[in-house]
């Protein structure tokens, strides 16, 4: 049957897998709004554009689905350019459908009119289209969907023009099936085999990338007798019980020296990005192979590094398959004593960086169950917990990696409660951080999510304070009024604590799991 396109657009959504979509209706797009409920989709309402964005970025981290939103022409695209930013950095399955002007060449002075609302969006987003007929709307939806499908994921924006949205359409196409992922070729996997069984020193780096291969991964390294390291977005692939696991302290200076003795380096699905490893190279002398389904990454192989084009999941459970049939168990080819002394040196120097951080995130991490997701923010707690917490599930712990933005742990951390209503989730965040997004506190009183939301408060921006320290700078302008987080929880409706011992700290987060409403627990470094 016929229907104005902005309800076309949800029902082709809904027939896609969308169940949930995050945004705000305005006047611009409130076809778009037209026809959710009649196809069966749960809308949720966020208090800001960029809430809208986080949220559908933490959803769709939770399930591997799309995350879609909804926002309205000019500023809630632009209030949304952040978490499209971010999730395009963060390879995270985000689609923005938004309404547009229908002209902006022949008017000037329209509400909410943007010189180029697409050119825009086509900064943050893989790609930036606007769809004028029903045929090219339908048409770059599915774009988006076979992409997220078939390649690396990123963020894509559709924007509609008003007129189109109103106006009478078809129904969608049925859906097409979507593509998988590239496979490596079998010339690629004998090479990549034949080159780990005859190193000496192997070692693996695995990436978020690397999270369909997680099942096997742990018999691969056992079976190679290779040592690893993972990304933070890795952990939780190798298991902390490995006795070849360097963890995730990639980022140490002196994890060069690591991959100095290396003679042959294996990077599974990741950049190896300066948020990586925080340095110019990752220190070693010997040939890479490098496995990803990105071809721009594969671009960056050096002379002798073998790059190969294919799903790591995939590869990983081949070479599953295919070493056993070549050898039996190697014996570690790295000193097991050697490892376990420098992760504790590791260790030791975040314990001496961030007094305090590392008792505390042990104590949380004792108290979560094992199928807890956790959204974190850029505060301290998180950058040192993400060395030193080894992970019991791969693919559990979200962050704003690569953009690295503000605000991000509270939507985000809401968009994964709704895909997770029956499992537990936790946002961690500083004070400063929990300001950029705070109004969002409310979307997740009305949605009645048990979240708890640790708020770690030291009152400051005590990284920027210490990095103005370190340069020599008197600090200046990283001392902000923090208002009383527990009083501004109550005024939303939400739960709040303040606990003052560890043990106090455990009982609030498993209280807040069953809590009707978010719980904000305010955590004061040097309280607990």
């Amino acid at each position: 049957m016929q229907r104005p396109l902005g309800a076309q657009i949800s029902h082709m959504l809904k027939s896609r897998g969308v169940d949930v979509i995050f945004g705000i209706p305005g006047v611009h797009n409130v076809e778009m709004y037209r026809g959710i409920e009649e196809a069966g989709i749960t809308h949720v309402l966020a208090r800001h554009e960029q809430g809208a964005g986080f949220m559908a970025d933490g959803y769709s981290r939770a399930t591997g689905k799309p995350g879609v939103c909804y926002l309205i022409t000019g500023p809630g695209l632009c209030n949304a350019m952040t978490p499209l930013g971010q999730a395009y950095s963060d390879s995270v399955s985000v689609l923005a459908v938004t309404s547009c002007l229908d002209n902006v060449t022949g008017k000037r002075g329209q509400l909410h009119q943007m010189l180029d609302q697409r050119a825009a969006a086509g900064t943050v987003c893989e790609w930036s289209e606007e769809a004028r007929d029903p045929e090219t709307a339908y048409r770059l939806v599915d774009r988006a969907l076979t992409g997220f499908a078939s390649k690396r994921k990123r963020s894509c924006h559709i924007q509609v023009p008003i007129q189109s949205l109103g106006a009478m359409a078809d129904a969608a196409p049925e859906a097409a099936q979507l593509p998988g992922l590239p496979k490596a070729s079998s010339e690629d996997m004998r090479a990549l085999v034949d080159r780990v069984l005859a190193a000496q020193k192997p070692i693996f780096v695995f990436g978020g990338g690397a999270l369909g291969g997680a099942e096997v991964i742990n018999d691969v390294l056992r079976m190679t007798g290779a040592a690893a390291f993972c990304t933070y977005a890795g952990r939780g692939l190798v298991s902390a019980k490995y006795p070849l696991y360097f963890g995730s302290f990639l980022a140490r200076p002196d994890s060069a020296s690591v991959f100095a003795e290396a003679d042959l380096v294996v990077a599974m699905g990741t950049e190896l990005s300066e948020c990586d490893i925080w340095r110019d190279d990752l220190g070693h002398t010997a040939p890479m192979i490098r496995v990803d389904i990105d071809p721009e990454i594969l671009a960056q192989a050096r002379p002798g590094d073998v790059p190969i084009l294919g799903d790591v999941g995939a590869v990983l459970k081949a070479m599953a398959v295919a070493i056993p049939a070549r050898v039996d168990d190697r014996a570690p080819c790295w000193d097991v004593q050697k490892v376990a002394a420098t992760k504790a040196r590791w260790r030791a120097e975040v314990m001496t960086e961030r007094p305090g951080i590392v008792e505390v995130a042990e104590a949380l991490k004792a108290a979560l169950p094992d199928d807890c997701m956790i959204y974190s923010d850029m505060t301290q707690f998180a950058y040192a917990a993400k060395e030193v917490w080894d992970m019991p599930r791969a693919g559990y712990w979200h962050h704003p990696y690569g953009f690295g933005t503000l605000g991000y742990a509270l939507p985000a951390a809401i968009g994964g409660a709704v895909a997770r209503r029956a499992l537990p989730t936790l946002s961690i965040l500083g004070d400063y951080g929990f300001q950029y997004t705070v109004q969002d506190l409310g979307t997740a009183v009305e949605l009645g999510l048990s979240l708890p939301i640790i708020i770690w408060d030291n009152g400051k921006l005590a990284e920027i304070e210490e990095s103005m320290i370190q340069s020599q700078i008197a600090p200046n302008a990283v001392v902000a009024q923090n208002p009383d987080f527990l009083a501004l929880a109550r005024a939303y409706g939400a739960g709040a604590v303040e606990p003052k011992s560890l043990e106090e700290m455990q009982q609030a987060v498993l209280a807040a799991f069953d809590a009707p409403v978010p719980t904000v627990i305010r955590v004061t470094p040097g309280v607990l």
